[in-house]
């Protein structure tokens, strides 16, 4: 349970407010997809697929699409937690300025709220890297499935839904998968996120930073912020005299930045929140 002091000083960030919201991965640990990070700020997988070795390594993208094609499921059934709600009732609400997640999960929109920037994108899409056509991520599972009909027989190889929509799998398993090329032209496929080592699309960029600019205070919910994209928020906000707080186990780039630091489970915190300030958050989703 949430220190009533630090619950307190929370909704007085949200009433006048509008307060800012960036969330990280840490939300999304209730729903079943695992954290990037350990309360340490130490990362707790194997290394993450590289913007250039994809683009330049034919083995990499196998590597790639065979992780995906197992740990897309997961992330394709994922329903969203409390704190998901909670956020989309206070935007609802009218308490927000912007939500802005480093999430590719989609879960924020499952919960209801209509204003995000997805700031590393969603895996939920597919672009062809040649020529912009977008596809649903579904129908490229199926793809994959035509083109490897005897990939289903590995399902039990796989664990751990990671938060980029990946399984953990041996690299053997995909040496020699055939991955599917764009329909229309013959081009790459590439799954509409920010790769390590690629930049969050200028107009991503401009609508978080028009959420922090627009805001009285910026709310950190379940990221250690170790990522430049997320933490530059920050940054702007503390530039504006603009109170941060962070609700997150753990560790965090910003702590020094921090007006106050709730160490704790965001989504109980989040949805004391709303009982705080008089909301009923929204029922789940279909």
């Amino acid at each position: 349970m949430t220190p009533d002091a630090d619950l307190e000083a929370l909704a007085a960030c949200f009433v006048p407010g509008p307060a800012a919201v960036l969330t990280g991965a840490g939300l999304s640990t209730a729903s079943g997809l695992a954290a990037y990070r350990d309360e340490s700020g130490a990362w707790q997988h194997r290394k993450p697929i590289l913007q250039n070795e994809f683009l330049t390594v034919e083995a990499t993208r196998r590597r790639y699409w065979t992780r995906s094609y197992f740990g897309w499921p997961r992330m394709d059934e994922a329903l969203p937690n409390g704190g998901h709600r909670a956020l989309a009732t206070l935007e609802a609400a009218g308490c927000m300025s912007g939500l802005v997640t480093q999430n590719v999960d989609g879960l924020h929109g499952k919960a209801g709220s209509r204003c995000v920037v997805e700031l590393h994108g969603a895996v939920r899409d597919v672009i062809c890297l040649a020529c912009a056509a977008r596809f649903p991520r579904h129908e490229v599972q199926a793809w994959i499935e035509v083109a490897n009909p005897d990939l289903r027989e590995h399902a039990a190889a796989a664990s751990s839904a990671r938060p980029d929509g990946d399984a953990a799998i041996e690299d053997s398993l995909g040496a020699d998968l055939a991955v599917p090329p764009c329909p229309d032209c013959g081009g790459i496929l590439k799954p509409d996120v920010v790769f390590f080592g690629d930049s969050v699309p200028r107009e991503r960029s401009l609508a978080a930073a028009t959420a922090v600019d627009t805001a009285a205070s910026l709310i950190v919910v379940g990221s250690s912020l170790m990522v430049y994209s997320g933490y530059r928020l920050v940054e702007r906000a503390q530039a504006q005299g603009k109170p941060v707080i962070a609700i997150n186990r753990g560790a965090t780039r910003a702590d020094p930045l921090l007006a106050l630091k709730i160490s704790g489970d965001c989504v109980a915190a989040l949805e004391e929140l709303c009982g705080l300030l008089g909301f009923m958050p929204m029922e789940r989703q279909p």
